[in-house]
């Protein structure tokens, strides 16, 4: 890759003047990380849309559907500890190689099923690359970049999330135009759902040829006594004196506890508890799913056709979502690095506490005629305004911030350790707020469901108020907890 491009960025520790830092080639690669984000986006998103498809197909219950859908996070899950735990001893780049592998597979397999089972095992496989894309993409990013402008750049890995999800939100929504349905044929005498899947192998493809040209995280080669390509990474980063004293400050922040990564680090042996950085990363995790924010992005087109949209419109609904999201990821861009992570996230709950309640005061007065929620057409238009606006608060604070946190907030030696526990609570929150999703809407009514994802938003700002510090501006090596 190219080394030109170099620009004076301030705020690098132990230096007192800017440091010379080659934004082209840290532009090259945090391009290339986020693809692992736009595949999680796209994995994750494209089940939206084929629902119907699905439950043609293998004859699912609405309980099934579920399973169908939150299945992939189950390998989410597994994905993201064992990714975390793995990239301590095979390197960043290595596991997201392996994930983009999971990824190819995945969608050939979803594309193909013939049974339910073998859907959801190829739903698993892909849930394996989307949790390790999820904790590694970002934490990559935060190991290559400044202090100073690491907040912005590991924004972008929100940012191609939601592009992702919108894309995939897109492609179905041409494929099912197209084929006049998403279970009509498409192609080749397959119908247009089964290709929603399959093309997810063209930026699997892309993802895993482009992480052949970006090197190793310096962070992990320090750890791994690989001084001499870290310092030649670094150097390429920053420049040759700056590239010196960052291998000292790296080597220097592991010397006091310096010994193998294990989820021991995670427990303090002072007090023999588990160290409060820790808690603090899982509740920012398990929060970030408990407000429902996945209930709109995988239901959103069957929420939608419930209350008397089309599928046509409930798609177009999709896109629009995706669309605002982006926007409101750009905003966090030019935020994160001026006014911080943990005003965002306050701002975040406050709003989304206040939109959810809206949607719950609207949903509790819906009708049920032949088995069909309906709203009024003024109840409807002020449920789909406080839908969108609710996903502008999240992807302004939640949704970009959380991940943001999980990749910097963690001290050297339990980073890899810290992201695995913390990315496992997350995606196990995202499975049970996504499988549950059908039932609950069905059995307790859309308005007590919202209700508990609006008081989940509300407890959620008392909780970054009390646990969470602030990390904007500060070195990955002055982390502590």
């Amino acid at each position: 890759m190219s080394t030109t491009g170099s620009a004076p960025v301030s705020g690098l520790a132990g230096g007192g003047e800017a440091a010379r830092v080659n934004m082209a080639f840290i532009g090259a690669i945090v391009a290339v990380a986020t693809i692992g984000g736009f595949m999680f986006g796209y994995d994750s998103g494209v089940i939206n849309g084929t629902q119907d498809g699905l439950e043609s197909a293998f004859n699912l219950s609405k309980l099934g559907t579920g399973f169908n859908v939150g299945a992939i996070l189950l390998g989410c899950a597994a994905g993201a500890f064992l990714a975390g735990r793995l990239a301590d001893r095979i390197g960043r780049r290595s596991v997201m190689m392996i994930a983009a592998v999971l990824f190819i597979l995945s969608a050939l397999g979803t594309g193909a099923a013939d049974s339910s089972a073998v859907f959801i095992v190829a739903r698993i496989v892909g849930g394996l690359g989307v949790g390790a894309a999820s904790v590694l993409s970002p934490v990559y990013i935060s190991e290559v970049t400044p202090a100073s402008i690491r907040g912005r750049l590991s924004s972008v890995q929100q940012i191609m999330i939601i592009t992702g999800l919108t894309g995939a939100f897109v492609a179905n929504y041409l494929l099912a135009a197209t084929a006049g349905g998403s279970t009509a044929e498409f192609w080749m005498g397959f119908p247009a759902w089964r290709w929603m899947f399959w093309m997810q192998v063209i930026p699997a493809g892309i993802f895993f040829l482009t992480l052949l040209l970006i090197p190793e995280s310096p962070r992990y080669l320090v750890v791994k006594g690989r001084e001499a390509e870290a310092e030649g990474v670094l150097t390429r980063l920053f420049g040759a004196a700056e590239a010196r004293r960052k291998v000292e400050e790296i080597r220097a922040s592991l010397a006091a506890d310096h010994h193998r990564p294990s989820l021991k680090d995670l427990v303090d042996k002072t007090t023999g508890k588990i160290r409060p950085i820790v808690w603090t990363g899982i509740g920012l995790a398990v929060f970030q799913q408990l407000v429902g924010i996945n209930v709109v992005f995988y239901y959103g087109a069957v929420l939608w056709q419930s209350v008397g949209f089309s599928e046509d419109d409930a798609l177009k609904i999709n896109i629009l979502s995706g669309s605002l999201s982006i926007l409101a990821c750009l905003a966090t861009v030019l935020l994160i690095d001026r006014i911080g992570r943990k005003p965002l996230l306050l701002a975040g709950s406050a709003g989304m506490a206040v939109t959810l309640g809206i949607m719950t005061a609207a949903f509790s007065t819906a009708t049920v005629v032949d088995g069909a929620v309906e709203l009024s057409d003024g109840a409807g238009l002020i449920a789909l305004i406080a839908a969108n606006a609710y996903v502008v608060f999240f992807n302004l604070s939640w949704g970009p911030v959380m991940w943001v946190m999980l990749g910097e907030m963690f001290p050297n030696q339990i980073r890899g350790s810290g992201l695995a526990v913390a990315g496992f609570a997350q995606w196990i929150a995202n499975f049970g707020i996504s499988v549950s999703f059908p039932a609950l809407a069905a059995g307790l009514g859309l308005p007590i469901t919202y209700g508990f994802y609006a008081t989940s938003a509300l407890v959620s700002l008392f909780f970054v108020r009390a646990m969470v510090k602030e990390t904007r501006g500060r070195e990955l090596e002055e982390m502590t907890g």
